[in-house]
């Protein structure tokens, strides 16, 4: 019971820090968050050969996932 309502708890603040934004900017927040989150999925998938044949390392991959590189 105190795990469910740890979770509850913590998914009302997470919710509630969406109050204020429109829909399009919740869509356009969530579609950012999957294209991040598909990206480090494959760039994980690489060998490390593979991610130094295209000019990167392990500790690239958020910053590539993010766009900043």
């Amino acid at each position: 019971m105190t795990f469910y309502a740890h979770s509850r708890s913590h998914t009302e603040q997470v919710l509630a820090g969406f109050q204020g934004l429109s829909l399009g900017a919740l869509i356009a927040t969530l579609k950012t968050w999957n294209d991040e989150r598909i990206t480090r999925r494959e760039l994980n998938a690489l060998s490390d050969r593979e991610l130094a044949d295209i000019g990167l390392s392990r500790s690239d991959i958020d910053m590539v996932a993010r766009g900043q590189r």
